[in-house]
């Protein structure tokens, strides 16, 4: 017997987040998304897909980012890197792959150096900060000095941290709410919420919809999914035997505390070093450093 297939696709397969975000006849989709979340003096009005011929040839990273040069209302010009990613020292990468874009506005010869803007927009269906109090939703990061005070307005990343997003229809107020509200829920929707019924999003319903795809892409789609459970599985069991291994390694330091207190004890009593390393299990060497 085989599960039920989901009405919509899956956003964060590479699948799922082309077909959204990376398809010409999609680009509307994508203009609004990116004026909801990036931080824009002016709305864009334009984009251009480029071709990823500066990345590594890896199709993995491919898959995961798109190069996009886009004009703004008053014809200003600039370029958002778009990511999907969930690898070791994402930030890292993230950066690395943003200095692309950069390097390639280079000019031959006599050149000032003046760059339009480059932004970073990156969904993540993880959590990268390890601290709950330190923890956001949505995290805007530029190039600042150690007062705060902004160095250089050319350089922006926006890390949009989807597992943290817990508002409820009733409680979305901004464009930005309904995007992610969309993003985080889409799987699991069986109809448009009432909150979203309007072009935009009707549109990206329609797009996402399984039974609307072709055969092939159904095929496609369902290769994608399956790689995509089969990587949050690992990532999840890799995570929970982190933890147990953490647990049982705080405990047992626990306890080896808990003995070199009690040999502190016997040591300031006078028991010699020898019968307390036979009572405590703890070696001599430590015993003489207590």
């Amino acid at each position: 017997m085989t599960d039920k297939v989901a009405r919509y696709i899956n956003p964060y397969t590479d699948f799922g987040f082309k077909k959204l975000f990376g398809e010409e006849a999609n680009k509307d989709l994508l203009i609004d998304f990116l004026n909801a979340v990036l931080p824009l003096e002016s709305k864009i009005v334009s984009l251009t897909f480029r071709n990823p011929e500066q990345l590594p040839d890896n199709n993995v990273d491919r898959k995961a980012i798109f190069d996009i040069a886009c004009t703004g209302e008053h014809n200003e010009q600039f370029t958002v890197e778009m990511q999907k990613a969930r690898q070791k020292y994402f930030k890292d990468r993230a950066l690395f792959y943003l200095s692309f874009p950069i390097q390639r506005q280079a000019q031959k010869g006599d050149w000032d150096f003046n760059l339009n803007p480059v932004y970073l927009v990156a969904v993540l269906n993880f959590t990268y900060d390890e601290n709950e109090e330190k923890r956001k939703i949505y995290r805007l990061v530029s190039l600042k000095d150690q007062d705060g005070e902004e160095f250089l307005d050319k350089l922006k990343m926006v890390f949009l941290q989807m597992p943290l997003f817990r508002l409820t229809e009733p409680e979305l107020k901004t464009r930005k709410d309904k995007w992610m509200y969309f993003l985080k829920n889409l799987e699991d929707f069986d109809e448009i919420p009432s909150i979203l019924r309007e072009p935009v999003f009707e549109k990206a319903f329609s797009e996402a919809e399984y039974y609307r795809l072709s055969p092939l892409l159904q095929e496609q789609y369902q290769r994608d999914l399956m790689a995509y459970r089969d990587n949050v599985n690992v990532v999840e069991t890799a995570r929970r035997e982190g933890l147990a291994a953490g647990l049982a390694e705080g405990e047992a330091k626990g306890r080896l505390a808990e003995k070199a207190e009690v040999a502190r004890n016997m040591k300031a009593k006078g028991l010699p070093p020898a019968l307390i390393a036979e009572l405590t299990g703890l070696p001599a060497s430590e015993i003489e450093r207590l």
